[in-house]
């Protein structure tokens, strides 16, 4: 006999069907922005409130990602729903401990771009020297290396501790991490932030001596840029699914 689903459940089913959508979609775009590698990075969601995540199964490309493909994942590391060919510990520590220190993160974003590892090798760290940076003008983490992030109670803790209450951080000689309220909100300090990074690799490397405006100008601005959309990044994220739509939309599958 079949069970019958409260009101209650329906919700949650039907939040966590779009929810799917909508990472999967993430997945897919940076796949098209060729900001993935391999299969080693990850980006993940959950419903506000509940002890568990939604991530890509190990194993899979960014490319191939769909919404019915994502695991569920308890915040300890158990998977609750899905399968993967390996099991991926350091996603799993990374993601989980994020969301057990901050209620008000639905959305962990890691990648290791090619500048955003130079900029993370870097000592003098993201330079704020574009508009892109100034999103992140006394607002980004850091956290030193550690090799692989394999531990729940000293790793994945200290990462935790690490990025406090900042939306992004750049983890030393590795790569970088963002994270949101929302899906679209992790996508676009990521994005972001990667912009930051190309453009401080690419204005280093040009020999030239480069400006920073005085501290006054880069804190309003910094201001500035997120008061301009209070529901940070919806505008674009809707803008790159219709693009996306236009042409695959496997990743609803």
């Amino acid at each position: 006999m079949k069970s019958v689903l409260s009101l209650c459940d329906i919700k949650e089913a039907t939040q966590e069907k779009l929810l799917r959508i909508r990472l999967a979609a993430a997945y897919r775009i940076f796949a098209e922005m060729k900001l993935d590698d391999l299969t080693y990075t990850h980006l993940s969601a959950r419903l506000p409130g509940v002890d568990w995540y939604l991530i890509y199964p190990f194993g899979q490309l960014f490319e191939e990602v769909t919404a019915s493909s994502l695991l569920k994942v308890s915040l300890d590391g158990e998977i609750l729903e899905g399968k993967e060919s390996q099991y991926n510990r350091t996603g799993y520590v990374i993601h989980g401990n994020i969301y057990k220190a901050r209620e008000d993160v639905n959305a962990v974003f890691h990648l290791h771009t090619i500048a955003g590892v130079a900029v993370s090798a870097m000592e003098c760290g993201l330079l704020p020297i574009s508009q892109f940076s100034f999103h992140f003008y006394n607002r980004l983490a850091y956290h030193s290396y550690d090799a692989l992030t394999l531990e729940h109670d000293r790793q994945g803790a200290n990462l935790a501790h690490d990025l406090g209450n900042k939306k992004a951080m750049i983890l030393r000689n590795h790569g970088t991490l963002s994270c949101g309220a929302t899906v679209h909100e992790a996508f676009l300090y990521m994005y972001f932030l990667e912009q930051a990074c190309k453009v401080q690799v690419t204005a280093l490397s040009s020999g030239q001596k480069v400006t920073i405006p005085p501290a006054k100008v880069c804190e309003q601005a910094a201001l500035d840029v997120r008061e301009f959309e209070p529901d940070f990044g919806i505008r674009d994220f809707t803008a790159l699914l219709r693009k996306l739509d236009q042409k695959d939309q496997s990743y609803r599958d």
